[in-house]
């Protein structure tokens, strides 16, 4: 099987992104992301409005990525999608999508954890990209999840370390929205900080044992700081935004640093693969990049595109998945919540 090329669909829909994905063995041929820009009018996701926009999207972003991939849906191989975790309304349109037409087309239907797929969307074949050896280090770093996982193979992962409360990219959202700027506001608090000086204002980092993280204390700190200096002045927001950013995006690194060097301590692991949208921010990419050449670690980090939720990385557990053939029959079940 190995030296014949299979191809696989992938299907995400975990959230409010309805994607598909057409892969030659670890090779992406199309990865197509629609994308609902309704519910940035709401400032978060909107799960009902959420599972109705997928139901409009999914025929055209899964025929869209068939064309671009130049593929016969008589080609595929096998159907893969994601099973969990996610929003179940959202699931459930990719899931009753792939059993249905899995069945019609008589070939097998993989289903995939989201979680790994963040992780494994490193094994990808890209021009300029290496591949991560067993066994690495995983932070994957999201909206909804911040995890340190120990992955030793393929489907022998286990979480060393995860947020008892917000995921990072709460953090950066809810930092954002207090100092009043829209949804989503993470990749603005970066742009921001660029231009900033993060050593301007002093942010306690919370003290969690061992490998976990929390970071509700710190929201809480930085919109009590918000409020006491706007009191003071109210012009401190506009007067002081790019410092202010600046010094919220440095605790959050170093938050996450610390977690990592103590991870490695513990684990004697020097490879560090990093995933999830919150991957793409440049102050977590240049941090472990400086710590690479501090400490002799080996950092991964994947192509922009495979690092928010997208269905090439579906796709790559995907073809794991065929290798071994681990396949489920049409009664297996969407889960909101689900375990590596």
């Amino acid at each position: 099987m190995h030296n014949q090329a299979v191809f696989i669909l992938a299907i995400e829909s975990s959230c409010d992104d309805t994607a598909a994905a057409v892969l030659s063995n670890d090779t992406v041929l199309s990865n197509v992301v629609a994308n609902q820009l309704i519910h940035t009018e709401f400032g978060g996701v909107v799960p009902e409005l959420a599972s109705r926009a997928h139901q409009q999207n999914i025929v055209p972003v899964i025929d869209a990525a068939l064309r671009k991939a130049n593929i016969q849906k008589e080609q595929l191989s096998a159907i893969a999608f994601t099973q969990g975790p996610g929003l179940m309304g959202s699931l459930l349109v990719g899931s009753s999508f792939a059993k249905s037409m899995a069945l019609a087309l008589d070939i097998p239907l993989i289903a995939v954890n989201h979680m790994q797929a963040h992780i494994l969307a490193h094994f990808i074949a890209e021009k300029g990209f290496e591949k991560p050896t067993f066994p690495f280090l995983a932070l994957t770093i999201s909206g909804g999840h911040t995890q340190i996982v120990q992955v030793n193979d393929f489907f022998n992962m286990k979480i060393i370390g995860e947020t008892t409360d917000d995921a990072v990219g709460e953090a950066f959202d809810k930092s954002a929205k207090i100092l009043g700027l829209p949804y989503p506001g993470g990749p603005l608090v970066d742009q921001y900080a660029q231009l900033g000086n993060a050593k301007a204002f002093a942010f306690t980092k919370p003290k969690v044992p061992g490998l976990d993280f929390s970071f509700s204390g710190l929201k809480t700190a930085i919109l009590y700081f918000i409020q006491k200096k706007k009191a003071e002045n109210p012009d401190f927001i506009s007067q002081n935004l790019n410092d202010i950013c600046a010094s919220i995006q440095q605790t959050i690194i170093e938050i996450l640093m610390d977690k990592l060097k103590l991870a490695v301590k513990e684990t004697g692991i020097k490879q560090i693969a990093i995933g999830g949208g919150v991957s793409a921010n440049s102050g977590i990419r240049k941090a472990l990049k400086e710590t690479e050449k501090k400490y002799g670690w080996k950092t991964y980090i994947p192509k922009f595109e495979y690092t928010t939720d997208n269905a090439a990385m579906i796709g790559i557990v995907g073809y794991q998945k065929l290798l071994i053939k681990d396949f489920e029959n049409s009664s297996v079940v969407s889960k909101a919540r689900i375990q590596f």
